[in-house]
């Protein structure tokens, strides 16, 4: 009986995390000079329009905002997904850059993915430059 419910507890507990912050699992950057495309991989256990993964950002080390891409509809069947936005312009004297997640129901992830520019890949990035 005690090894069921563990069983039901970690069945439970690992659903929950599937539904609760949003997981970067790939970040892909390309660019030259200030000009980048993002492509962000995600995985969230959408659960329809009331909370789904809705939006993912590139920010600056210092919090300033450098590109949103805004998700308009759940990805239910459709896990993990891969999103892009375009003509990100980050100075040309910035090495680094953080990539973070949002869904509606628990905000911005604590979550995020740090990428070095200088570098051609690390944890959960890959950089190619133009």
């Amino acid at each position: 009986m005690k090894v069921l419910s563990l069983a039901l507890s970690a069945l439970f507990f690992s659903g929950t995390v599937l539904a609760n912050d949003v997981e970067i699992v790939k970040v892909k950057m390309n660019g030259s000079a200030s000009s980048w495309r993002a492509n962000v991989t995600l995985l969230h256990g959408d659960t329809g329009w009331d909370h789904y993964a809705d939006a993912w950002r590139v920010v600056s080390p210092d919090g300033k905002v450098l590109g949103t891409r805004v998700l308009y509809h759940p990805h239910v069947n459709e896990q993990p997904f891969t999103r892009s936005l375009g003509n990100i312009n980050i100075p040309a004297d910035m090495t680094t850059v953080f990539v973070e997640a949002h869904d509606k129901v628990h905000g911005w992830s604590k979550q995020r993915v740090k990428v070095d520019l200088t570098q051609s890949s690390g944890d959960r990035f890959e950089v190619q430059r133009r």
